[in-house]
């Protein structure tokens, strides 16, 4: 597997397990950005709307616009994942 394909994996992952700590698993594009920032995953915002939109593709989280903000709330399959009871390829496993 190549760097940029681990990083991305752990991207996935950070979205989804930062999605689990919201009251409502619910977060926007900015407050989901600041948290990849919060683990060194400094990338611009169009990166994290395409990260969002392929977590909705495998059907790990549900997204919608607010007056072109991007909203995304997580999934009960995007729960399994985020807890390491479900495996989907492309997002990394988290450690136990």
């Amino acid at each position: 597997m190549s760097f940029k394909e681990l990083l991305k994996e752990d991207q996935h992952l950070v979205i989804l397990r930062s999605l689990l700590e919201m009251p409502s698993y619910e977060a926007n594009e900015s407050i989901i950005d600041s948290c990849l920032d919060c683990y060194g995953h400094n990338i611009s915002r169009d990166t994290v709307r395409t990260r969002l939109s392929w977590l909705e593709e495998q059907e790990l989280v549900s997204t919608r616009e607010l007056a072109g903000c991007m909203i995304a709330k997580l999934t009960s399959r995007g729960e399994d994942v985020a807890t390491g009871q479900a495996v989907v390829p492309g997002v990394k496993r988290p450690r136990a």
